[in-house]
């Protein structure tokens, strides 16, 4: 799958039985919240049964079925420039809710020019479970200045909890805009351990936007919990003595 084209998200033609771009906001926020809630009170919540029950006062507060909200990820994850689009509106409206849900900024990231700097613009860790409705985050970078040319980006991560017998793993998915393309890095998560996911951009051409996703099925089951920490995602300059150190540490 290589994402060349994207569609304004208001031109995308939705089929029926998918909640609109804004409901669908709304009910990820309860949805992100009630996670959350679960994840901090494994007493009061200690079986899916308990963790049933909070989605579907979800469900019922906002007036939809399982049924449609299942179906609405389903299309949403098909079409992952709207479903970046809502996540952002969803992380905006956490920060003002819960401080400790929003993104973590890098402190560093508007200065593009620098020889290396940490870009992750979500939390720093992950939890993938089999009870969750949906496993998984998204991300989008649109520097203020373009990418210099000639930059590698490094996605480095911790992850424990993967299992041989697993038939489903993480994947993650990391994209750059380029002036008349976009290159794009896919990788699977099938082992524990450090993990470093590499993007080089030509040594001519800028990046425009760099955006993708870590995420797995929610169709496997036969795990407890995954965990992934120390998320970074590094941006370097091709001459610069970081990126050679970078670089050297990846052969």
């Amino acid at each position: 799958m290589v994402l060349a084209l994207m569609v304004f998200p208001s031109c995308r033609k939705m089929p029926g039985g998918v909640l609109p771009e804004k409901k669908m906001k709304e009910v990820l926020i309860d949805m992100q919240l009630a996670e959350n809630i679960i994840n901090a009170n494994y007493q009061t919540y200690p079986d899916s049964a308990h963790k049933a029950a909070l989605y579907q006062s979800v469900f019922r507060k906002h007036k939809i079925t399982q049924a449609i909200y299942d179906s609405s990820l389903v299309w949403y994850g098909k079409n992952l420039d709207v479903l970046i689009h809502i996540y952002d509106w969803v992380i905006d409206d956490i920060n003002e809710q819960v401080r400790e849900l929003g993104d973590v900024q890098a402190s560093a990231a508007p200065s593009v020019n620098q020889d290396s700097v940490n870009i992750w613009p979500r939390r720093d860790y992950l939890i993938f479970q089999p009870e969750a409705l949906f496993n998984g985050t998204v991300f989008e970078i649109k520097p203020e200045n373009e990418y210099l040319p000639g930059s590698i980006f490094v996605l480095s991560l911790r992850v424990w909890g993967i299992s041989r017998q697993m038939r489903h793993t993480p994947e993650i998915r990391i994209a750059a805009e380029l002036p008349d393309t976009t290159l794009v890095v896919n990788e699977k998560i099938e082992n524990e351990g450090y993990r470093e996911i590499v993007l080089k951009t030509p040594a001519t051409k800028r990046t425009k936007r760099l955006y993708g996703y870590i995420r797995m099925d929610n169709a496997e089951n036969n795990y407890y919990k995954i965990y992934i920490d120390t998320l970074k995602l590094m941006r370097y300059n091709y001459s610069s003595a970081a990126f050679t150190q970078a670089a050297d540490s990846i052969r």
